[in-house]
């Protein structure tokens, strides 16, 4: 397994006419000023998970071994679903237990995934409004100064997992869910 490599990659549905994502790099250049940081999109539609893992699982292969993927879409927020870290053979992934992460976690079933528990990884904060800024940003920063995996929180072994429906043939036609 490669050590985290110092890359960092962005993901969300925050739009750029804000500022969410500046506040979110903010944060992780505080903590880690030789970080490298990876824009994937911040245009996906409000929302929308699915979407989210799409783009995420069609372009994280491309990236340098040891890059680590935060994605933050989440319409969940101040609930009580779990932060995840999800540390495959060559990745660690970022994101809300809300499915977001289902296309990878079933491509490969022996990535170790844990609840991002511990509070000396995330920020001091009154509320439970903007995770990308206070836990997920923090966590991702840390983990590129090289805080183990293990120190993180507990291992996770039913993250939350959406149907993945594969097309099908019928007749002459390819019918998929898109």
């Amino acid at each position: 397994m490669p050590h985290p490599s110092g890359l960092i990659t962005l993901l969300t549905d925050f739009g750029d006419r804000d500022a969410f994502v500046a506040s979110m790099k903010g944060v992780i250049l505080t903590i880690n000023p030789q970080a490298t940081l990876v824009d994937i999109s911040h245009q996906v539609p409000p929302h929308s998970i699915e979407e989210a893992a799409y783009l995420l699982k069609s372009c994280y292969r491309y990236f340098p071994d040891g890059t680590v993927h935060v994605a933050v879409v989440d319409p969940g927020v101040g609930s009580a679903r779990r932060p995840l870290i999800a540390k495959s053979e060559r990745y660690y992934f970022l994101a809300p237990d809300n499915g977001l992460l289902t296309p990878i976690l079933a491509e490969d079933r022996s990535m170790e995934v844990r609840e991002i528990e511990n509070a000396t990884y995330r920020l001091p904060s009154l509320g439970h409004t903007f995770d990308g800024r206070d836990l997920f940003a923090p966590a991702a920063a840390w983990l590129t100064k090289g805080e183990p995996v293990s120190s993180f929180g507990r291992v996770i072994d039913h993250p939350v997992m959406r149907s993945i429906t594969d097309p099908v043939w019928q007749g002459q036609s390819l019918v998929g869910q898109i």
